[in-house]
């Protein structure tokens, strides 16, 4: 990291900041109306009494370019923990800075320091300048598998009594 470059820890006073990212984000990959979560419920799952999801914040000589939010995961093949990245964003103006590579390493050393053994994410497979970076930072693509989602109607069809 640079002088000019700090990370943090989100604090629920960034509710609002980190809903502006997931907005931008969200616009960025063609999905805003997927984006559906508020500032409270932000407050709730990343700041409420036992927290699930975390979040970290980029700030660039002081002032919020991106952010990070995570949470644990479980490899019953590893018998390790391992951290899933579930959105990383830096405001398109400061890309190229080493803001998300500075990002993806805080999270890449937090694994480290906590003997996790995995670190994953998705990336949109028409993301190509994403693509790239992820690999340029030691990602490898996993296109054997296949993601496999259930919610609304489905989801409550699936469990219902």
């Amino acid at each position: 990291m640079t002088d000019q470059l700090k990370i943090r820890a989100a604090t629920a006073g960034d509710a609002a900041l980190i809903i502006q990212f997931i907005a931008a984000l969200a616009e960025y990959e063609k999905l805003s109306h997927e984006a559906k979560a508020t500032e409270a419920d932000i407050v709730r799952d990343l700041f409420g009494d036992d927290p699930k999801v975390f979040c970290e914040i980029a700030e660039w000589q002081g002032e919020p370019v991106g952010f990070t939010l995570w949470f644990y995961t479980y490899s019953t093949f590893q018998g390790r923990h391992g951290i899933w990245l579930e959105d990383l964003f830096v405001d398109p103006s400061m890309r190229g800075k080493g803001i998300g590579k500075a990002l993806l390493v805080n999270l890449a050393q937090r694994c480290v320091a906590e003997g996790l053994g995995r670190f994953e994410w998705w990336v949109l497979d028409w993301n190509e300048p994403s693509i790239e970076f992820y690999k340029s930072q030691g990602g490898v693509t996993q296109d054997e598998w296949t993601k496999v989602r259930v919610d609304g109607e489905a989801l409550r069809k699936l469990g219902a009594p």
